[in-house]
């Protein structure tokens, strides 16, 4: 039992002081690669709390695909950080009013178990402990069946909203060649060559090629 206190005590200790890196970090790419080990330790967390599942969705997705992306757009971008910075005394009284009331929640969480600390141990026993089933079985068969309609309508949601911001971010910068696949398939003889009758002691250059500007006869 003493080495799960270990381990507890350890990757709780690595989180705080990743997620306390990320904010304190003066480097945009330093702090998401602290985020990304704020993750993984939260996920050991989560094992050691027997929710394999949760562990494996924050690996997979949170560090997977979230931090990622924010690691490769902080990256990609030329983002004038100083810029940022600048803003941050204008826009202190909100953060710290938004800070305020974070503690203040936190502060009523711990007086309600200092007030009821019975309260807290009559939580709801898992479903795999009763059935006798792990918790990734479980949550699929309590998704799959019970809330399938919900669980396929938040798809649907998330589906719609990802082609939303598609459309909303697209620009056509105009003056910018693209090919068209339907005019290249629809190219017959006539519109695929032009035949060009060549006088004798020069060459016609064709319309195309000098932005209709009139035929020029170069040469001797």
């Amino acid at each position: 039992m003493w080495l799960a206190d270990v381990f507890f005590y350890l990757f709780a200790v690595l989180a705080v002081a990743s997620g306390a890196m990320v904010i304190m970090a003066k480097n945009p790419v330093h702090a998401v690669l602290f985020l990304i080990l704020a993750f993984f330790n939260a996920a050991g967390l989560f094992v050691l709390l027997g929710a394999e599942f949760l562990a494996m969705l924050l690996v997979i997705v949170y560090v997977g695909a979230v931090a990622v992306l924010f690691l490769f757009v902080v990256m990609m971008l030329d983002v004038d950080f100083a810029e940022l910075r600048a803003g941050f005394i204008k826009n202190a009284p909100l953060g710290l009013l938004i800070a305020g009331i974070v503690l203040a929640e936190l502060i009523m969480v711990l007086g309600f178990r200092l007030v009821k600390p019975t309260t807290l141990a009559k939580a709801t026993v898992p479903i795999s402990t009763v059935a006798g089933i792990d918790n990734t079985t479980a949550l699929g068969r309590v998704i799959y069946t019970q809330y399938a309609y919900y669980f396929e309508a938040a798809g649907l949601i998330l589906f719609v909203a990802m082609i939303g911001a598609i459309v909303l971010t697209l620009r056509h910068k105009e003056g910018v060649r693209r090919q068209s696949i339907a005019a290249q398939v629809a190219r017959n003889p006539k519109t695929a060559m032009e035949v060009v009758k060549v006088p004798s002691g020069g060459f016609t250059v064709p319309d195309k090629v000098v932005d209709n500007k009139p035929k020029e006869k170069v040469g001797a």
